[in-house]
């Protein structure tokens, strides 16, 4: 009982490891799944931000530097506005004084332009001048009618470009708004840029855009494109200096799912791998363990029925050798006669069970002895029948032999082959309530010849079916059996069976009988 509880504890501590470490893998791949499809959504949003970003910039650049080349050509200049800033500092430690003067100087031309149709474009050039003086102040050192001190002057021109391109992108949104978005941003470019920039994220799977105005799709976009809810990445187009755009880009990968899969496919391959071995490792395991409780089990219920099988004749034997011994007995010739051949008899069984179990070992390491030869196989049937036709007489039943074979000979050992028909009689007769009633008939089958072994016995449920060509097994367990036996006689069958390259089943059902059949290949 301890043991049990034992060997349930350990599959019950097995099962919560492999469970547990099974948990852990799948969360793992799971959470593994996850951080690259988040890693995914975000390598795309960034090249989908960069690209409307390129194409806004690229589309400003255009119409800039068409503006700059034509803005004198304009009409003249309209207005000019000058502002100075002047800084100015004194330090009396050093004797100097600092000045910073700053002139910016702003010209506005309108500028006639093709980018839009019928349209001009108030174009400001900005120029800024800036003055550094540094005035050495020695007035009160020297005397006067001296030379005026000495000055360091630091002067830089030059254009604010920035500004004016800061100034012209107000413009520019202003009109862009009034153009429709195919003569903005062709297919072409936008294919090309999402190309590049999605494989400089480490994105090479297909996708589709499309360009939607408001909700409506517009002429750029790529195939059948579609939008679908949940799938389709967003970015806008063309948005203005506060963000606020009428178009948006949408891009869809087909085999998002599939991509994403197949970038970790060597972890989750890795990963499905070793749940597999462990999953195996811990079936063999547990398979193995309960193999074992079985054979312990079976091998300490034979050994309860050796010993037990082997009370009777010892006690026989001692009883018989002490009636001998008594003086009354000892003169007697025809007691002492009948005690010797009860020990005979008695010691023959034991012999004869000793011979069974090393049989069996013998059949195991393939030490048997077994000399095939041509043998009629109806001959071998009779002859075994003959072994058990008293005994089966004697409780009152039969053996019917409907021996319709027209091919009989086979190759085999005559010896061991009537052991075979034997043991399956013997254990007719055994597990028969009442006179036992056996049918024996045989067939053609092509090549074989198959024999049958019919009784009307105590019969088989299916799970002792599976198990009773194996050794040591009996239908009861314990120390206790209605039939007498070591579960050795069936195992011997099957295995002398497949040395002559046949093979052997059963047919039964509980309280109706069973059907032994064994085929064989005919010469």
């Amino acid at each position: 009982m301890m043991r049990k509880r034992i060997f349930v504890l350990i599959v019950i501590l097995m099962s919560i490891a492999l469970i547990g470490i099974i948990t852990v893998q799948v969360f793992w791949i799971k959470n593994t799944v996850q951080i690259t499809e988040e890693q995914f959504t975000s390598n795309v949003k960034f090249a989908l931000a960069k690209v409307s970003e390129d194409i806004k910039q690229r589309e400003f650049n255009d119409f800039y530097f068409k503006i700059a080349e034509l803005y004198k050509d304009g009409e003249k200049l309209k207005e000019s506005d000058v502002r100075k800033f002047i800084y100015e500092k004194i330090d009396t430690t050093n004797n100097e004084k600092f000045t910073y003067s700053q002139s910016i100087i702003e010209s506005n031309y309108k500028v006639p332009t093709a980018f839009f149709e019928n349209d001009t474009v108030n174009f400001r050039e900005i120029f800024s001048k800036e003055e550094i003086v540094i005035v050495k102040d020695q007035v009160l050192d020297n005397p006067a009618g001296t030379m005026s001190p000495p000055e360091e002057r630091y002067v830089k021109v030059g254009r604010f470009e920035g500004a004016e391109r800061s100034y012209l992108e107000r413009q520019f949104d202003i009109f862009t708004s009034k153009l429709p978005v195919h003569s903005r941003v062709t297919n072409r470019e936008i294919t090309f840029r999402l190309s590049n920039e999605l494989k400089s994220k480490g994105i090479g799977t297909n996708f589709k855009y499309g360009i939607y105005s408001n909700g409506l799709a517009t002429q750029v976009k790529s195939g059948y494109f579609r939008k679908e809810i949940g799938k389709s990445y967003m970015v806008p187009m063309f948005a203005d200096a506060e963000g606020n755009s009428n178009y948006q880009l949408y891009v869809t990968f087909p085999e998002e799912k599939n991509y994403i899969l197949a970038s970790i496919s060597k972890i989750l391959a890795l990963s499905v791998f070793f749940i597999l071995i462990i999953i195996l490792a811990f079936v063999s395991a547990l398979y193995q363990l309960v193999k074992q409780k079985q054979i312990s089990e079976i091998k300490t219920d034979f050994i309860n029925n050796m010993t037990h099988e082997f009370k009777t004749p010892i006690a026989t034997i001692n009883l018989a050798l002490d009636a001998i011994k008594n003086p009354k007995v000892i003169g007697d010739q025809e007691k002492v006669i009948r005690y010797l051949q009860m020990i005979r008899e008695e010691n023959k069984r034991m012999n004869a069970q000793v011979e069974n179990v090393l049989r069996i070992s013998k059949l195991e390491k393939n030490q048997l002895d077994v000399s095939k030869e041509k043998v009629d196989v109806h001959d071998l049937i009779k002859e075994a029948v003959t072994h058990v036709e008293l005994l089966v007489k004697d409780k009152g039943g039969y053996i019917n032999m409907k021996l319709n074979a027209a091919t009989i000979e086979i190759l085999g050992d005559h010896f061991h082959f009537t052991n075979v028909i034997v043991n399956i009689l013997d254990n007719a007769i055994k597990y028969s309530e009442g006179a036992p009633k056996i049918d024996i008939s045989t067939e053609n089958a092509p090549k074989a010849i198959i024999i049958k072994i019919k009784d009307h016995g105590i019969g088989m449920v299916k799970n002792v079916q599976k198990n009773v060509f194996k050794k040591f097994y009996r239908e009861e367990s314990g120390n206790i059996h209605n039939v007498k036996g070591h579960g050795l006689g069936l195992a011997y069958v099957k295995k002398i069976v497949e040395i002559h390259q046949g093979e052997v089943y059963v047919e039964s059902e509980k309280g109706i009988g069973s059907t032994f059949t064994i085929k064989l290949p005919i010469i």
